[in-house]
């Protein structure tokens, strides 16, 4: 099946894409992974097969299927399928701690899992804690295990797809989790029309060409990379995925395949371009280069730039509830407007106001809120944090910014402390929960340090109850057994009392003086 019914084609939906990109050119190289490389046409029928597969397990409409994969075809078959399906993908860091993948299943109701083979171990500790779940498909795994269903063999079965009538781009297309600063992630609704329209916006932002051939790097399961696998189909291009971050890989597919376009969050660019004898590979296939989730350095843009010398430089801001990005930077103003997050992407309202909704003036600080089609529906069962969202009917970010006269966006604090690692966020009330379990622990307060390799690094501060002790190699250790490896601290200081407001607030920002005049010492 190449299309799917007349009703469906006048939906923007996340499936559709894949059909539209498949009936224009079928035969044209979609996906390529390792050593395989699958056309249009290929990739169409394998997840137009899961659709079929799904429905004939009983899901239906809205119902969630969660999703564990590095990159990969996997990742790629299941997104589409999922969504052709009619059902509800959710798809999880694979980074997580057991307990904290359990959480998100749980909490998102969902009625399938789908993994890797290197996740069983994961979900067989957590398996009776996920009643909902009905079944677990493995992907990968040869043997046969009566507790998991082996994804190959669905290719075995013999479905009868039927697309989904009842199907609106305004329904649900993806859950993506985003933490939350209470310790507990929401999940953020996204919608078909979300995904899809944000791609849209964003190639007129770039002018990105047809046909364009993209690397794609960072994990799949974060909204900017999974958008960039729907904006693949949008431009009819070949995605080059690679499972893993590692540089020297990096520009040997770029030397090989011609790749022309990437997003790498800046971290990433940071190490890719620190490889030796960087100038023996050929790079001018390159005409794009963007930079994401965290804010990149001056020098770092300059560098990029120099390195490639063919390419555009285009940077994007936003946040999972936008779909991702809300503002773009671009070339001919990367260097003019060198702090900048750029404007607002076309078809986006925004607004940067006060604590009562009043627009603040130019130059001064405000929170930026957003209104428009990529912002996301709600948060999946949490009314309360949802109506907080959308307070006075825009969304706040909880980022405070500036603008200049010409409407441009500088950052000046991020949401609520997050910190940005590696393009991961990392959100500290997460990490101080787990540290408020130890029982040698008085107080603690965690905050985020600049790191010349990663953007910032963990930083936890400790109190520690009378006449007990601690070494930073417990700490770290203590919340390796609790959190996902990427959170725990690099750093832990021990310290006599935190520092604290009249009313007893912690005061972080006289931490991070205190912690910067350390690392200047």
């Amino acid at each position: 099946m190449t299309t799917s019914s007349l009703l469906l084609s006048r939906q923007l939906l996340i499936g559709e894409q894949l059909k539209r990109a498949t009936h224009k050119t079928p035969n044209k190289e979609a996906f390529i992974f390792e050593d395989k490389r699958l056309t249009y046409q290929e990739i169409d029928d394998r997840a137009t097969h899961i659709a079929g597969w799904l429905q004939s397990q009983g899901i239906k409409h809205d119902d969630k299927v969660a999703f564990i994969f590095k990159n990969g075809l996997h990742f790629i078959e299941v997104f589409f399928g999922v969504s052709l399906s009619g059902a509800v993908g959710v798809p999880i860091n694979f980074r997580l701690a057991p307990a904290e993948m359990e959480y998100i299943i749980n909490n998102s109701d969902s009625k399938m899992l789908i993994i890797d083979k290197e996740y069983t171990d994961a979900i067989s500790s957590i398996r009776k804690r996920i009643p909902k779940v009905k079944s677990i498909v493995v992907a990968g795994n040869r043997e046969k295990n009566s507790n998991f269903i082996n994804y190959d063999s669905i290719f075995e079965t013999n479905v009868a797809y039927q697309p989904c009538e009842q199907l609106s781009d305004n329904d649900p297309g993806m859950i993506v989790y985003t933490s939350g600063t209470t310790g507990r992630p929401k999940g953020a609704v996204l919608t078909h029309k979300n995904l899809v329209i944000n791609r849209i916006l964003l190639m007129w932002e770039t002018r990105s060409p047809l046909y364009t051939k993209q690397l794609i790097v960072p994990p799949m399961f974060h909204v900017a990379a999974m958008a960039n696998v729907i904006k693949n189909c949008l431009l009819n291009g070949t995605a080059v995925i690679h499972r893993d971050f590692n540089p020297e890989h990096i520009l040997e597919t770029i030397e090989k395949e011609k790749i022309n376009s990437m997003m790498l969050v800046p971290a990433m660019w940071n190490f890719l371009l620190q490889v030796p004898n960087l100038e023996k590979y050929d790079l001018t296939s390159m005409t794009e280069c963007t930079a994401g989730a965290a804010i990149c350095p001056l020098e770092l843009k300059k560098k990029i730039m120099k390195t490639f010398k063919n390419a555009s430089y285009h940077e994007a801001f936003g946040q999972t509830e936008t779909s991702p990005s809300a503002t773009s930077l671009n070339h001919e103003d990367a260097l003019r407007k060198t702090s900048s997050v750029g404007k607002p992407i076309i078809n986006l309202e925004v607004r940067v106001v006060d604590d009562k909704m009043n627009d603040v003036a130019v130059g001064e600080v405000g929170e930026i809120v957003y209104r428009g089609p990529t912002v996301m529906k709600e948060y999946y069962n949490n009314p309360e944090a949802t109506e907080e969202a959308f307070s006075g009917g825009w969304f706040h970010s909880g980022d405070l910014v500036t603008y200049d006269e010409e409407g441009f966006i500088y950052i000046v604090d991020r949401k609520k402390d997050m910190i940005i690692s590696g393009g991961e966020n990392i959100y500290p009330a997460e990490i101080e929960e787990v540290l408020y379990t130890h029982p040698s622990i008085l107080e603690c307060a965690v905050i985020g340090v600049p790191d010349a390799d990663w953007g910032e690094s963990v930083k936890a501060m400790i109190v520690l109850k009378p006449e007990q002790s601690l070494s930073e190699q417990e700490v770290i250790s203590y919340c390796t057994e609790h959190l996902a490896s990427y959170k725990k601290p690099k750093i832990v200081e021990f310290i006599d009392e935190l520092p604290r407001n009249a009313s007893g607030k912690v005061l972080k920002q006289v931490l991070r003086k205190q912690a910067g005049e350390k690392v200047n010492e």
